[in-house]
């Protein structure tokens, strides 16, 4: 922690205005600036957790051709991590999520390409996501920093 700031500050030991100004860039922090980070986040971490998924479809695709699979016994989870037995008895066609609840049939060269259209996609938006964080991160630090150089100002 920087020394020049106080280790420990007490809004009682200010003027009432300055309590009223730290109160409501406490509460912006709080309120809007925290939340915000955290969503973004969460987002940021439901694009990779797709884009995991897609990725494991991709080395699940790669090793049907690789051991020339015809047909498949599989578990398939249904949801919550309950999976079932699956039978395959063709795998020259897929389906693939393709968003928004849509699943389309493709052969197993266009699923490969399909994914790997979809991951760099999703590659980019984590990356703005990330930017995002980044960006209310600094603004966090930014108010934190303009109040301990009022306390700082006043203390002097």
């Amino acid at each position: 922690m920087n020394e020049d700031y106080p280790q420990h500050v007490h809004l009682s030991d200010y003027h009432p205005e300055l309590q009223s100004v730290v109160s409501k860039y406490s509460e912006f922090i709080s309120n809007k600036l925290e939340p915000d980070l955290e969503g973004v986040l969460e987002l940021r971490d439901t694009i990779y957790t797709r884009m995991s998924e897609y990725l494991k479809l991709k080395t699940h695709i790669d090793t049907i051709r690789t051991q020339g699979l015809e047909e498949l016994e599989t578990k398939v989870d249904l949801g919550s991590d309950f999976f079932v037995k699956a039978f395959v008895p063709d795998t020259s066609f897929i389906y693939v999520s393709a968003g928004f609840g849509f699943h389309l049939q493709m052969t197993l060269e266009e699923a490969d390409a399909f994914i790997d259209e979809k991951v760099k996609y999703m590659e980019k938006l984590a990356d703005k996501y990330t930017e995002e964080a980044g960006e209310i991160r600094a603004k966090i630090k930014m108010v934190y920093g303009a109040l301990m150089e009022a306390f700082n100002i006043i203390d002097k």
